[in-house]
């Protein structure tokens, strides 16, 4: 016969049980967050298909990081492990790796880089307690965490202003993806802005990502015989744009947005094209002040690679996280948005770091424009820099 539980037992037992239940909430990030003496950070970017490229340089730069600060005792003495979330560039398989991802238990997030992917994404991890640094642009996902990267709000009057001061135009030809958030929102607002300083918008083109051949839309851009050619797109079909431009023989300067900009752009263009149609960005690596160590740490690491596009902006993005992290005594969303809410001024690869409390967006953000080198990589054009007075 078994023998019946005394009341102190089972208070004990129900003790314990409540307690256990707790752990997950009081951990704020799932269960498992933080365990067996590590911290995770996932990494969400395209980390496959036609944009891996930008991935697996934001991945880089998030590693290059991680590696900096487990040399120095990680987050509080526990180690850095960064978890790669692959959303593809696509909302619906972002959703699925973030969900995964969460499960697995995360204590920080880095990403993603496409806004339509973060509009489904960025909640989900808002959601699970964490607090996003994201690389998305469109003004949509203000708010959802907090970036070091430029938004649409201050990317498109750069973009403007290049037309106009730098280039003169009076005419110009909009092509733009509208199956992605932050082309078609950055498209729209470069179009108010030109048309409100009295440019003639010659045409405002729908580009189909993925197509095999844009002969037809060149032609019909070079139609309607703009000053400029501006590309708002992403780089595959940017690439693939400037290129036809090329072929085609068109007398119209051509510009190509921000969502562009990569190294891929003048792979997919080839040199000679992409010479001909510079990109609206940031800084390349190794133009920012003081880039030097760390384009070096970052050769170095991955057998003297050349940093990837977004690797300095994943790298310094781990980096305020953990400093936050330190300085609040861990992850709490609360006490972490408190934080981040005031940094200003912070050093690091991409320069001076200030956040502005409530969007979370960098205030300033640099935003350039860059031109192809023979050797095919970016660099700050000279000509644009000396047109609109930027001293760097």
């Amino acid at each position: 016969m078994p023998c019946r539980p005394r009341p102190f037992v089972l208070v004990l037992v129900l003790a314990l049980v409540v307690a256990a239940a707790l752990v997950p909430v009081l951990s704020g990030t799932g269960a498992g967050a933080g365990s067996g003496g590590t911290v995770r950070i996932g990494l969400e970017a395209p980390l496959s298909g036609e944009q891996a490229t930008i991935g697996k340089g934001m991945l880089k730069g998030a590693q290059l990081a991680a590696q900096r600060l487990n040399a120095n005792d990680g987050i509080d003495g526990k180690k850095v492990v960064i978890v790669p979330i692959d959303d593809e560039a696509d909302p619906d398989a972002g959703v699925k790796a973030a969900t995964e991802a969460i499960d697995s238990g995360l204590d920080g997030v880095v990403g993603p880089y496409n806004s339509g992917v973060g509009e489904q994404t960025l909640p989900l991890y808002i959601d699970a307690g964490l607090v996003p640094i994201r690389l998305t642009s469109a003004d949509e996902t203000a708010g959802l965490g907090f970036t070091l990267q430029p938004m649409t709000s201050q990317i498109a009057p750069v973009a403007a202003t290049a037309l106009t001061d730098w280039q003169g135009a009076t005419s110009v030809a909009i092509a733009y993806d509208p199956t992605t958030l932050y082309t078609e929102s950055v498209s729209d607002a470069l179009r108010s802005i030109l048309e409100a300083d009295g440019v003639t918008i010659a045409a405002f083109e729908p580009v189909e990502p993925g197509a095999d051949d844009y002969s037809t839309l060149v032609d019909t851009l070079d139609a309607t015989n703009p000053d400029v050619i501006y590309l708002a797109t992403y780089y595959p079909e940017g690439g693939l744009i400037a290129k036809e431009l090329l072929k085609a023989g068109s007398k119209a300067q051509c510009i190509a947005d921000y969502g562009s900009y990569d190294l891929g752009f003048i792979d997919t263009a080839g040199v000679k094209a992409a010479r001909n149609c510079p990109v609206v960005g940031v800084p390349a690596p190794n133009e920012f002040v003081g880039s030097h160590k760390y384009v070096a740490a970052y050769r170095k690491a991955f057998g003297h690679a050349s940093p990837g596009t977004w690797s300095p902006y994943t790298f310094d993005s781990v980096n305020v996280l953990a400093e936050a992290a330190t300085a609040t005594g861990g992850f709490d969303a609360a006490e972490l948005t408190a934080n981040l809410d005031t940094v200003g001024d912070t050093r690091g690869w991409t320069g001076s770091i200030t956040l502005q409390a409530g969007t979370g967006n960098r205030e300033p953000a640099t935003v350039v424009l860059l031109q192809t080198t023979a050797a095919g990589t970016f660099k700050i054009d000279p000509g644009w820099a000396s047109a609109v007075g930027y001293q760097g």
